[in-house]
């Protein structure tokens, strides 16, 4: 962070089960490769010591991330947590990613799995801008909040105990202006596949 500290993990959300997009979201073509891939590629090009990819709808994320990470030799970086809730929502895949963290850890990233166009150097940004005493730091494009969001450790024990189909989104309305906001022109910290394109229906 600003401060320099270095224990920073993150957390990619892959759990959903992709139900407007037709099922098989993230491991949908995406770009050459996978949508998932994307996501990995931001994920593994932030300041961090290990991702974990949290998924539970979709076994075959399991193993499109698995033969991603062989592939760029991230496999000791990579940890794999299966959400048994994910049924419930964001809240559950939340919960599952942040119990899982290394117990060191100081600060961590979320990213969405359906999220390909996030500028790799954001994640730096963030843990830059983050005060050590901060909450959470976000990127800012125009008016609205992005992705990927970087939690402190204070955070952690609300982000374990999230319930229902919910995100994070209100717990840092609620911090107001406890959260360090880093603008950005780019509009990817914003975009996010939702629906299958018309090639692929």
């Amino acid at each position: 962070m600003g401060t320099g500290v270095q224990r920073l993990d993150a957390i990619v959300l892959a759990a959903g089960a992709g139900v407007r997009f037709g099922g098989g979201k993230l491991t949908a073509p995406w770009n050459g490769g996978l949508l998932l891939d994307a996501a990995l590629e931001i994920a593994f090009a932030a300041p961090v010591r290990t991702v974990s990819v949290v998924w539970g709808a979709d076994g075959r994320v399991l193993e499109a991330a698995s033969r991603w990470a062989a592939r760029e030799n991230q496999t000791t970086r990579l940890r794999m947590v299966h959400s048994a809730d994910h049924a419930e929502g964001m809240g559950a895949s939340l919960r599952a990613g942040f119990s899982n963290l290394p117990r060191d850890c100081n600060a961590a990233f979320v990213f969405l799995g359906d999220m390909p166009r996030v500028p790799h150097d954001i994640a730096a940004r963030l843990a830059e801008a983050l005060p050590e005493d901060g909450w959470a730091a976000a990127p800012m494009h125009g008016e609205r909040r992005g992705h990927p969001v970087l939690f402190s450790a204070k955070l952690f024990p609300a982000l374990r105990t999230r319930t229902g189909d919910v995100g994070a989104g209100k717990l840092l309305d609620a911090l107001q202006d406890d959260v360090t906001l880093v603008r950005t022109d780019d509009d990817g910290v914003l975009f996010d596949v939702d629906m299958r394109p018309e090639s692929q229906r």
